[in-house]
């Protein structure tokens, strides 16, 4: 593999970051895109070969990937596994951040079990590139079905936390648009005065921007904590049925978060908490996938290609974090239809031209 290109590399990076994290299969991707542009792409980028690089390089990328959700989500998991820690010194479970924890750690057992056991077979019979489309377009069936199917209880957990934050939108967030406000006097002329006539007391722009941005991430924290209380009143027979519908993912065209946040939906979480959930349950089971493969890309398996390895990480992290900021607030007010779509329409076409070609 030791003519793999920094262009391949580099399009394999990329494509991982960004479909790992959206509901359209990374491992059908990196099934497909070679199949597709033909060529040495076809030949060189298989992962249904024997002790196939290919995998190991794409795995190894989960790595990236699953830095990214720590980056994004630190706060949440410096919380979390702080539950886990206080859990096992005080011998019970009662905070939030402890049922969080074990919740985590529940519903990713499954996965694991069945991925150390079952990936080599899972990826020799079903990781060929006609069948991960077809997979792909029973993947947007299944995202279309979340959404033409939804239980009164998920629609009724999204209306109430829409209902909530119009309630609490107006005061919870008085300092950011305050702060705001400030910012855009103080530009227009030089300075913001404080309150109190004649204190002569002003602040800069840059202080008050900053008050306002401390605002704004406290809101979200608080946001996320309701989240977390929400996710843990489903219980642990709810969270290990979420987290069992992972297994699915290990069908190329099958994604991961996409079938944990149909699950959750039908088991009446919002989207929103669905999503959240997943993304949450993804981080150590993308961390699990890649440092078992990772190892592979330092012997052998890796000789010739480590430089395109390091770029495609690269490029792996940043599109995962880019992707998950935009899906969080993307699931707070829409839908799975679009992602539904494309993989049924991508996957149609692909096994067409496959089939054809």
């Amino acid at each position: 593999m030791s003519h793999m290109t920094y262009l391949e590399a580099s399009v394999v990076g990329l494509i991982q970051g960004v479909s790992e994290l959206f509901p359209v299969s990374s491992l059908g991707h990196n099934v497909l895109i070679p199949a597709l542009f033909g060529g040495s792409w076809a030949t060189d980028l298989s992962v249904s070969r024997a002790e196939s690089p290919y995998l190991a390089f794409i795995v190894g990328l989960h790595v990236a990937t699953a830095i990214a959700l720590l980056i994004y989500f630190w706060r949440d998991w410096v919380r979390i596994i702080g539950g886990f820690f206080s859990s096992i010194r005080d011998r019970r479970i009662e905070t939030v951040d402890q049922k969080l924890a074990w919740m985590i750690i529940l519903a990713s057992i499954p996965v694991g079990l069945v991925g150390v056991t079952f990936e080599h077979t899972f990826r020799v019979l079903f990781g060929k590139p006609v069948r991960a489309a077809i997979f792909l377009i029973v993947n947007g069936l299944i995202l279309f079905a979340a959404e033409k199917f939804r239980t009164r209880k998920s629609l009724a957990a999204d209306a109430a936390i829409a209902s909530a934050s119009e309630l609490s939108g107006p005061r919870a967030a008085p300092r950011a648009r305050a702060a705001d406000a400030t910012v855009a006097g103080a530009t227009a002329g030089g300075a913001a005065t404080l309150a109190g006539p004649g204190t002569g007391a002003t602040v800069h722009p840059v202080a008050m921007h900053a008050s306002g941005q401390r605002a704004v991430r406290q809101q979200e924290a608080a946001r996320a904590i309701q989240a977390d209380t929400r996710l843990t009143k489903i219980g642990y027979v709810e969270g290990l049925i979420i987290g069992s519908a992972q297994i699915l993912a290990l069908l190329a065209g099958i994604s991961r978060d996409g079938v944990a946040m149909v699950t959750g939906m039908f088991r009446g979480l919002s989207r929103a908490d669905a999503a959240r959930f997943s993304f949450l349950l993804s981080t150590p089971v993308i961390f699990a996938a890649g440092f078992l493969k990772v190892g592979d890309l330092f012997g052998p398996l890796g000789n010739g290609i480590r430089g395109q390895v390091l770029v495609a990480s690269i490029l792996s992290g940043v599109g995962a974090y880019v992707s998950v900021r935009f899906l969080v607030k993307y699931f707070q007010t829409r839908t799975l239809t679009p992602f539904a779509i494309y993989c049924v329409v991508f996957g149609l076409a692909s096994a067409v031209y496959l089939s054809v070609k």
